[in-house]
C-alpha cells in the first residue's frame, strides 16, 4: 500500500502533467446551463455521461432522480460503502452553469470551450463548480489507488443541477431520501476563499433575502416641461426612501435586520486577525464602508448587508422629456443565522412608514437561500483544518460562514451534519459573469489538502 506522501505526490504529479486540465476542458464542453432553454439534455449528460460513469468506475453505486420539482434539473446519488462501523462523509457539487454570455467574453475566450492564460484556466464552470467537485474526486481517485482499492471510509455524493436556480427541489430531495443520504459530516467545495492565497475552510453560509420597492404614482409619464417641480417624481422619491434604509456610507439603519445580540463570541474569535482578499482580486475595500467599529472580516462574515441589485424608472436605454410614472428597486439582504429572517419584512415596512414613506410598497418579499453555520470549535473542523496544515505545511483561516449562499441548511436541517466547506476559488473569479476562470495555484493546492483530507479520513479512528 501507499503513503499519505505518495498520495499526494501522484495526485499532484497527475495534475502537472495537465491530465486534470484536460478532464475539466471535457466537463466545461458540456453545457449543462438550466438558464438557457434548450440545455435539459445537457443537464442530464453531466450526470449521466460524464461523472456518473467517474463515480461508478471507482466503485460507486450511481443514481440519477429526477427532481421534485417540475422542470428543474436531475439529481445524482452515489454511495461507497465499506464498513458501517466507519465514518460516512457526505460531499456535494453542482454540474450546473450560469449561461454562457457567450458574446461578452473578452476576444480568444470563450465560455464553453477551457482556455489556459497564465495562472488561469477560463471556462463557464471551471469555477463554480466543475472544477471544484472535480478535484475533490480527482483526489479522492487517488487515495483508494494509494491504498489499493480500500479507502477506510465511507463516501456518499450528493451532485445537483438546479443550485444556480437556488437549489429549488433539493430541500424535499434531501427530506425524502435522509436515510439514503445519512452521513457523520458534510466536507464539500464551493464558493471563494477569503483570497486567493489564503487556504480556508468556512463553517457555513450567509443567507439572501430578497424584496422589491415600488413606487406607482400615475398610470403614465407626463410632460417633464408642463409638470415638472408640481408633481412628485417616483425616482426622486424612492432614492430618498433608500436613503432612509441605509445611509451613505452602507450604515443599515433597519436594525431589526441585524444579529440579535451583535456578532456572537464564538464568530468574534474565529475572526480576530483574519486576512481579507487582497487589492486588485476583484475590488478595493473601503474601510469606511458598512457597520462602523467592524473589521472588514465581521462585516462580511458576522453582520448583516443590505444591497440594491437594481434599479429602474423611466426608459433608461431610450430617455423622453416626461415625469415618469413609476419608479422600483430590486434589493437584496445576505446575513448570518443570528439574524431572523421572518422579521425583515415587518421591520422594513415599519421603519419606511416611520421615514414618511407610506407610498412605498414591499413586493416579493422572501428567503431565496437560509443562512447556516456549524460551531467553528466543532471537532471536524478541527480535525479537516489539522489534516489540511499538514498537507500543505502552513495555517488555514476558517470563517464562520462565506459571504455568499449555498444550500448548508439543507443538509443541517435534514441530515444533521456539521459543515466543513473548503473553496478552492477566489473572489475574483467572475463566476457569474464573462470571464470565469479558476486559478490553477489554488486549485494545485486544494487537490493536495483534499487528498490529505481523503488519507486521513481512512486512519480516523
Amino acid at each position: 500500500m501507499g503513503t499519505r506522501e505518495s498520495a499526494i505526490g501522484e495526485a499532484l504529479a497527475f495534475f502537472d502533467a495537465g491530465k486534470f486540465r484536460d478532464w475539466l476542458a471535457e466537463l466545461v464542453a458540456i453545457r449543462s446551463t438550466l438558464q438557457e432553454p434548450g440545455r435539459e439534455a445537457e443537464v442530464q449528460r453531466y450526470l449521466e455521461g460524464a461523472i456518473g460513469p467517474w463515480l461508478q468506475r471507482m466503485g460507486f453505486t450511481v443514481r440519477v432522480h429526477p427532481n421534485p420539482q417540475a422542470g428543474l434539473g436531475p439529481i445524482l446519488t452515489a454511495e461507497r460503502i465499506e464498513d458501517a462501523a466507519r465514518p460516512t462523509v457526505l460531499t456535494y457539487g453542482h454540474g450546473d452553469t450560469v449561461r454562457g454570455l457567450d458574446e461578452q467574453w473578452d476576444p480568444g475566450l470563450q465560455p464553453w470551450v477551457l482556455t489556459e492564460a497564465g495562472d488561469r484556466w477560463y471556462g463557464r464552470g471551471t469555477a463554480d463548480n466543475k472544477g471544484q467537485h472535480a478535484l475533490n474526486l480527482t483526489a479522492l481517485e487517488h487515495v483508494l489507488t494509494a491504498r489499493e482499492g480500500k479507502l477506510g471510509f465511507n463516501v456518499k455524493v450528493v451532485l445537483e443541477t438546479s443550485e444556480e436556480r437556488g437549489s429549488l427541489g433539493l430541500r424535499d430531495f434531501v427530506a425524502a431520501n435522509a436515510s439514503l443520504l445519512a452521513a457523520d459530516v458534510l466536507i464539500a467545495s464551493d464558493g471563494p476563499r477569503v483570497a486567493s492565497h489564503i487556504p480556508t475552510i468556512s463553517t457555513g453560509t450567509r443567507g439572501s433575502f430578497h424584496f422589491d420597492l415600488v413606487l406607482k404614482l400615475r398610470p403614465g409619464g407626463v410632460h417633464s416641461g408642463n409638470w415638472g417641480g408640481m408633481i412628485p417624481d417616483p425616482a426622486i422619491v424612492l432614492a430618498h426612501a433608500i436613503a432612509a434604509i441605509c445611509d451613505r456610507h452602507g450604515k443599515i439603519l433597519v436594525r431589526g435586520w441585524l444579529p440579535d445580540g451583535g456578532i456572537p463570541d464564538v464568530v468574534r474569535a474565529t475572526l480576530q486577525g483574519a486576512e481579507m482578499a487582497s487589492e486588485g482580486e476583484a475590488a478595493t475595500i473601503d474601510p469606511d464602508w458598512g457597520e462602523p467599529g467592524l473589521t472588514a472580516a465581521e462585516k462580511i462574515y458576522g453582520w448583516t448587508s443590505f444591497i440594491v441589485l437594481a434599479m429602474l424608472s423611466g426608459r433608461p436605454e431610450n430617455p423622453v422629456n416626461a415625469v415618469a410614472p413609476d419608479a422600483s428597486a430590486h434589493c437584496q439582504i445576505r446575513y448570518t443565522v443570528d439574524a431572523d429572517p421572518t422579521h425583515f419584512e415587518a421591520a422594513l415596512r415599519a421603519h419606511l412608514d416611520a421615514a414618511g414613506f407610506p407610498e412605498i410598497a414591499i413586493e416579493r418579499a422572501g428567503v431565496r437561500m437560509p443562512a447556516s453555520r456549524t460551531d467553528p470549535n466543532d471537532p471536524w473542523v478541527g480535525f479537516v483544518k489539522a489534516s489540511m496544515e499538514r498537507s500543505l505545511g502552513r495555517g488555514v483561516q476558517v470563517i464562520p460562514n462565506a459571504g455568499g449562499g449555498l444550500p448548508g441548511d439543507v443538509f443541517v436541517d435534514h441530515l444533521h451534519v456539521p459543515l466543513v466547506w473548503i473553496p478552492h476559488s477566489y473572489n475574483g473569479c467572475k463566476q457569474h459573469g464573462p470571464n470565469e476562470h479558476l486559478l490553477i495555484s489554488p486549485a494545485r493546492e486544494g487537490l493536495a489538502a483534499y487528498t490529505g483530507i481523503w488519507w486521513d479520513l481512512g486512519e480516523k479512528k
